[in-house]
């Protein structure tokens, strides 16, 4: 077994025929399985074949293993993926076992798994030929450690105390780590310094990040995020009326930076925020006519003072806002 953090540098020494990569941290499992890409697959779209598990039972097992002999084309390797595949002792014995023994060495097979599974499966990671990586949660020195790599090769200065504040505010979750590591590294730009102010500036924060994906959602046009992050919100104690100020303030803002018409320049000093923000505001608002963009913030805005007057709910409004905002209502 390995950890994710030596994956890379394992690859200097050649690719193993088949990798289990598994654990909680889905940043790693997707980092790994571009690695493998970036590597040995020429034609990507040609050489690339990704199975759900969950649907390989029984005698469906063979499309599996006839994919990972299949040969690959323009490519030095072909890449088989099974997501959350648990196969039992018999079914490896019936039709996997075979081929596990003897793996085709152009083909890399990989498994990504991440829940636990369910009843008593084989223990892949016991199989000669498989390469165990795992991927849970790192700890916090090893997420420090990489978030300071990142910004050294951008050529931007950051120091240990800037690193930490990072990792803290992101939880150490590697998917959020990478994401804002990424946004500070646009925002420094090359030759640039990271400094505590940056970070409090730019870096969401647990409830500041889910209020950035609840918005986000929206941008997207995708109801079902939304409606998870919501919920997710409101699980951990946030009532309806600060998601409906989150929602309000979202808008307020799209809407303030179409209706000046000026540059991001001239926006950002009038609206007293980062130009690097209103760029990316001014992006989504684009995604929307400036109409649009000034009903749903009405309409947010006027289900607020209703909540004051009490003529509605906090659920009720927060209900008749969703409506509007994704089906016009």
């Amino acid at each position: 077994m390995m950890k994710f953090v030596m994956f890379k540098k394992s690859l200097e020494e050649g690719v193993s025929p088949i990798y289990l990569f598994d654990g909680e941290e889905e940043y790693f499992k997707e980092r790994g399985e571009d690695m493998l890409k970036e590597r040995y697959l020429s034609e990507p779209s040609l050489n690339y074949t990704s199975f759900n598990g969950e649907n390989l039972k029984g005698s469906e097992m063979i499309s599996l293993v006839r994919g990972a002999e299949s040969f690959p084309f323009l490519s030095e390797k072909r890449l088989v993926k099974a997501v959350d595949f648990y196969p039992t002792e018999k079914e490896y014995e019936s039709y996997l076992k075979s081929y596990f023994e003897n793996p085709q060495e152009s083909t890399i097979l990989l498994i990504m798994n991440s829940r636990a599974p369910k009843g008593k499966v084989m223990d892949l990671k016991k199989i000669k030929t498989v390469t165990h990586v795992d991927c849970s949660k790192a700890d916090d020195e090893t997420v420090m450690r990489w978030i300071f790599t990142q910004f050294k090769r951008a050529g931007i200065s950051v120091d240990a105390e800037c690193c930490e504040r990072i990792a803290r505010y992101c939880l150490s979750d590697m998917s959020r780590v990478a994401g804002e590591t990424e946004k500070l590294k646009a925002y420094a730009l090359q030759g640039g310094v990271i400094t505590a102010q940056v970070v409090d500036d730019v870096v969401y924060r647990d409830t500041d990040y889910k209020m950035y994906e609840l918005t986000g959602a929206i941008a997207r046009k995708n109801y079902t995020a939304y409606l998870s992050v919501m919920n997710e919100l409101i699980s951990k104690g946030v009532d309806e009326m600060n998601i409906l100020n989150g929602v309000c303030n979202y808008f307020r803002t799209l809407f303030e930076i179409v209706a000046m018409g000026r540059s991001d320049a001239d926006t950002a000093n009038l609206l007293g925020q980062k130009e690097y923000f209103v760029k990316k505001q001014r992006q989504q608002a684009m995604m929307m006519s400036k109409q649009r963009v000034k009903d749903c913030y009405l309409n947010v805005f006027n289900a607020i003072n209703d909540v004051k007057n009490g003529k509605i709910s906090q659920t009720g409004a927060l209900l008749c806002v969703n409506a509007a905002i994704f089906f016009g209502a």
